[in-house]
């Protein structure tokens, strides 16, 4: 199991930026997939970025454009630069990694995108 701590989230104003970062209790070179969901009270988390061994990444609909996520495997570090913010990407963020068929979890950060 892989511990994850995410940091970076925070206030801002519709149309700013926020770089989100989750860093691991462990070398991330052998990680499957890595990535970010959020969840606001009352919805069900949903999947926001992803991002695999092979470099390759994936990104919901309602962030392709705005939101870029990356890894520093020499820093064990996991990023999602969120540009262009809006209302409804106020949410809590949570990093995952899967390893071995194993998702571990973060404690979550908090995004709130004021308009």
């Amino acid at each position: 199991q892989v511990q994850l701590v995410e940091s970076g989230g925070g206030l801002v104003q519709a149309g700013g930026s926020l770089r989100l970062s989750c860093a691991a209790s462990r070398s991330i070179f052998s990680i499957n997939a890595m990535g970010w969901h959020r969840q606001t009270p009352g919805k069900q988390r949903e999947l926001v970025a992803g991002i695999f061994s092979d470099g390759g990444t994936m990104y919901a609909d309602s962030v392709k454009g705005r939101f870029t996520i990356s890894r520093d495997n020499a820093k064990n570090t996991l990023y999602l630069q969120m540009n262009s913010l809006k209302s409804e990407d106020t949410a809590v963020y949570y990093c995952y990694a899967v390893r071995l068929g194993i998702t571990s979890w973060g404690q979550g950060t908090q995004v709130t995108v004021s308009s």
